[in-house]
C-alpha cells in the first residue's frame, strides 16, 4: 500500500499480497486432486501427506522472499527522522488497541465464512449428496481463479468508491446469502452447488481485496506493520479456526444447517458495527501523522 504512487490506487497496489490466498487455493486443491488421483484409496492414509511435505518448500521459498523485501518509502522517511516507536506492539496497543479490535471484528463476515465456503462445504456436499469430493474441489478451484479477478476489481473500486462503502457492501451481501447458501447446498442440484460456491467466493473477494488497505490505513506509518499485524491474525483466533468446529456443531446440536446461516448473520453483524466504527481514509494522505491524531494516539 505505502508503495502506490498516489492514494487513488492504494486499495488496487495493496490487494497484490491477497492473491496468495486463492492463488494457494487454487494449488492446493490442485494438488489434492493429483495426488488423490495418483494415490487412490491410499489417499487417506498416506497419500495426503505428499503434498504437505512438499508445501516445506514454498516456507523456505516465502521466508526468502521476506528477508529480502526493502522497507517501503513512508517507513524509511520515518526511520531517518528518528520516529520508529523503540517498542512498536506495545505502543501500538496502548495507543490504538481500538482500531486492533475494530480491524480484527471487521474480518468476521470475510473470514470465518471462507472457512466454511471452502472447507466445510467439501465435508457438508459429500455427506448429503454423496457427490464425490472431486466435484466440490472443482467448484472451490473455479471459485478461487475468479477469485483472482475479483480481488483487484473491488480493490479498484474501492479506490473510486471508498473503501467503506465496498466493504460493507460485501459484508451485507454475506448475511444475505447465508440462507440461500445452505439452501442451494441441503436440496439443489449439482450446477446449482456448483454456481453456489463459486459465487460465494466472489462475495469474500469483495471484502478481502480492500481488506489490506483498510485495515493498513487505519494506523500510522510507524506503528502500521505491527497494528495491521495483530488486528488481522486476531481475527484469524477468533473468527477463522474455530469456524469449522463451530459449524460442525451447530448442524450436530440443531439438525438443520440454517443454524450455520444464523452464525455467518452474526458474524456479519459484527463486522457492519466495525467498519461503521472505522474513519474511511481511503482518500486521504495517511503520510500525515496529523491525520491520525483524532483517533485514539494523539501523540502520533
Amino acid at each position: 500500500m505505502e508503495w502506490s504512487r498516489s492514494r487513488g490506487s492504494r486499495g488496487l497496489v495493496a490487494s497484490w499480497p491477497q492473491f496468495g490466498v486463492p492463488s494457494g487455493l487454487f494449488l492446493s486443491n490442485l494438488a489434492i486432486l493429483g495426488f488423490s488421483a495418483w494415490t487412490g484409496p491410499g489417499f487417506a492414509t498416506w497419500g495426503w501427506r505428499v503434498p504437505f511435505l512438499l508445501s516445506l518448500v514454498l516456507v523456505a521459498v516465502g521466508l526468502v522472499i521476506r528477508l529480502k523485501i526493502l522497507e517501503t518509502p513512508m517507513f524509511a522517511k520515518v526511520q531517518q527522522e528518528g520516529k520508529t516507536a523503540r517498542v512498536p506492539v506495545i505502543e501500538v496497543i496502548r495507543n490504538h488497541w481500538r482500531e486492533i479490535l475494530l480491524s480484527a471484528g471487521l474480518r468476521f463476515s470475510e473470514q470465518m465464512p471462507f472457512y466454511l465456503f471452502t472447507t466445510f462445504v467439501l465435508i457438508y456436499v459429500v455427506s448429503r449428496h454423496g457427490f464425490s469430493r472431486t466435484f466440490v474441489l472443482n467448484a472451490v478451484l473455479v471459485g478461487a481463479l475468479c477469485e483472482l479477478v475479483a480481488i483487484p476489481f473491488f480493490s479498484q473500486l474501492s479506490d473510486r468508491l471508498g473503501r467503506k462503502r465496498v466493504y460493507l457492501t460485501g459484508a451485507v451481501l454475506t448475511a444475505l446469502i447465508a440462507f440461500p447458501y445452505f439452501a442451494v447446498l441441503t436440496h439443489g442440484g449439482a450446477v446449482l452447488i456448483f454456481v453456489a460456491v463459486v459465487v460465494s467466493l466472489q462475495v469474500h473477494a469483495m471484502q478481502y481485496g480492500p481488506q489490506a488497505a483498510l485495515i493498513g490505513e487505519s494506523f500510522p506509518t510507524h506503528l502500521r506493520y505491527g497494528g495491521a499485524g495483530l488486528g488481522y491474525q486476531l481475527a484469524s483466533v477468533f473468527a477463522g479456526g474455530p469456524a469449522p468446529l463451530i459449524a460442525t456443531w451447530l448442524l450436530h446440536e440443531t439438525g438443520t444447517p440454517y443454524s450455520i446461516s444464523i452464525y455467518i448473520v452474526l458474524a456479519a453483524i459484527i463486522t457492519i458495527g466495525c467498519v461503521a466504527a472505522l474513519p474511511d481514509r481511503s482518500r486521504v494522505d495517511i503520510e500525515d501523522a496529523a491525520v491520525y491524531r483524532g483517533a485514539s494516539d494523539p501523540g502520533s
